[in-house]
């Protein structure tokens, strides 16, 4: 029975100390806030460039459609580590062997006249200046396609601080416009949360085949770095 009771009597004061703490919390007043949407970009100029090449060969057998490829693109793979490109930077996105159709005009089943044979790589040149050079040396030693060409940034997550840094000073400047029009004060900052960030590269358009030619007046222009960030402050 003593043991009922002392349950009973804590169980009662807990209560209490919980409907003390409701009317204390009541009878303080409702902080007033204010909330802001900033946002911040760093552009910079890219110091890496990403781009996609390779060979595609026809001929009338598998079997010489891929000696023919694989001639080309070892040409061109021995050239691109000549120039000083590492093999970590060169890897291979595709590779495929199939038939080549020839359809008939009288409306009867297609027939096959050769195979097509494709290699692709992905090359990371950390030189953005050699890029002309190196797209017209791969296309002299038989490379016939070159796919996207990607411009960006080896360490986009130091850009990505300097953009937070910006898009907390965007925020505070039009909270403190808000403020002053309202004649009230900014107080300290309760939250801070970021609703976005982004790194966009530039990409620059290359033709699907090309034939050897000049080195290419490709552009390099600007990767930029973006951030979104929502603010909460007290206001005084």
């Amino acid at each position: 029975m003593p043991s009922s009771i002392s349950r009973y009597v804590v169980t009662l004061l807990l209560c209490l100390s919980s409907l003390a703490s409701q009317a204390l919390a009541a009878d303080q007043p409702e902080k007033r806030t204010i909330s802001l949407t900033g946002s911040g970009a760093i552009k910079t100029t890219p110091d890496m460039v990403e781009i996609s090449t390779g060979v595609t060969s026809e001929a009338p057998s598998a079997r010489v459609a891929l000696d023919e490829n694989t001639e080309s693109m070892t040409k061109v793979v021995e050239r691109l580590k000549g120039e000083g490109i590492e093999a970590k930077d060169i890897q291979t996105t595709n590779f495929s062997v199939g038939p080549v159709y020839r359809r008939e005009r009288d409306g009867t089943e297609p027939v096959i006249v050769g195979y097509r044979v494709t290699n692709q790589v992905r090359i990371t040149l950390r030189d953005t200046a050699k890029l002309g050079a190196i797209l017209d040396k791969v296309v002299s030693l038989g490379a016939n396609q070159i796919g996207s060409i990607e411009f960006g940034v080896s360490e986009p997550e130091a850009l990505k601080d300097e953009a937070r840094k910006l898009a907390l000073k965007n925020a505070t400047e039009n909270a403190k416009v808000y403020t002053e029009a309202a004649g009230v004060g900014l107080g300290p900052i309760l939250s801070i949360s970021e609703q976005e960030s982004s790194y966009q590269p530039r990409f620059a358009p290359a033709a699907a085949r090309m034939e050897a030619a000049a080195p290419a007046p490709i552009e390099a222009g600007t990767a930029s770095v973006q951030v979104r960030v929502n603010v909460t402050w007290e206001l005084n």
